[in-house]
């Protein structure tokens, strides 16, 4: 096909095919006579620029991508797309706001709902449909809330656990920054290499999530054992008649409080 052909066939303009070509991001037409033509591989590859720039690479970035892989298209749009793979594997739920007043119980609040929206628990679609990005997060909010937790409480530990989250995350990823891809860049990004870093990094996502799980549950028993257990195991100790006049003094105190604050008003 000709330049004209193969702009009409991408969306992209000739002038732009022109320039990445100057800057060696596309691979010259072969010429017949005076006229350039193009092939499948040059629609692929405007096709993967396209797709770079979108995810915010700019084109010296794309240069330098195309050479460390010895220009293979290929091998850039695995590893890219590898790099933008979501790590979680559910699938996102859109409901009503009928559904979801009924799973909560009651009318939607608008600042929580907000909220959520902020903390990426939630998408709104408009037309009062919203697409939950995370069903298993939901579920566990709505556990909570049959726990009888406040939905503001419960969004004020999600962004907790999504700021310590956020922190284990960048752990795993300068883990692989250093151990894989530094490597891999010192060495002049070989060739023959890039399956192996898009193989590592394909693995980091399991790794990451079952140790994540496996030391939050070790955590977790160690704090209930600190903590919550100790005080169950005091109170048990405690005998039952000094325990109920210990709960009566804090009914009585409690009642007094009141009425004094009732008498100052």
């Amino acid at each position: 096909m000709t330049i004209d052909q193969l702009a009409g066939r991408t969306g992209m303009t000739v002038r732009n095919i022109r320039a990445h070509q100057s800057r060696g991001i596309v691979p010259a037409p072969e010429v017949r006579g005076r006229t350039g033509y193009y092939g499948d591989e040059h629609v692929e590859r405007i096709e993967l620029i396209k797709e770079l720039q979108a995810d915010g690479f700019n084109l010296e970035a794309i240069r330098r991508l195309l050479e460390g892989a010895g220009g293979s298209s290929a091998e850039v749009l695995d590893f890219s797309r590898t790099l933008r793979a979501p790590f979680e594997d559910e699938q996102p739920e859109i409901l009503g706001q009928a559904e979801m007043e009924e799973r909560w119980g009651g009318r939607l609040d608008p600042a929580l709902m907000a909220r959520s929206e902020k903390l990426g628990l939630l998408r709104s679609l408009g037309d009062g449909r919203f697409e939950i990005l995370s069903p298993r997060l939901q579920r566990a909010g709505t556990e909570l809330a049959a726990l009888g937790v406040p939905p503001d409480q419960a969004l004020e530990v999600a962004a907790q656990v999504r700021t310590h989250a956020r922190r284990v995350a960048r752990v795993f990823i300068e883990l692989f920054m250093e151990s894989v891809w530094k490597p891999f860049n010192q060495a002049g990004r070989p060739e023959e290499d890039w399956p192996k870093v898009r193989d590592a990094l394909e693995r980091l996502r399991p790794l990451a999530s079952d140790a994540l799980l496996a030391i939050f549950q070790q955590v977790m028993s160690e704090a209930v054992e600190e903590a919550a257990g100790r005080e169950i195991q005091r109170e048990l100790r405690e005998p039952r008649s000094k325990a109920t006049k210990s709960s009566r003094r804090r009914a009585s105190r409690s009642s007094a409080r009141s009425r004094s604050r009732r008498k100052r008003v």
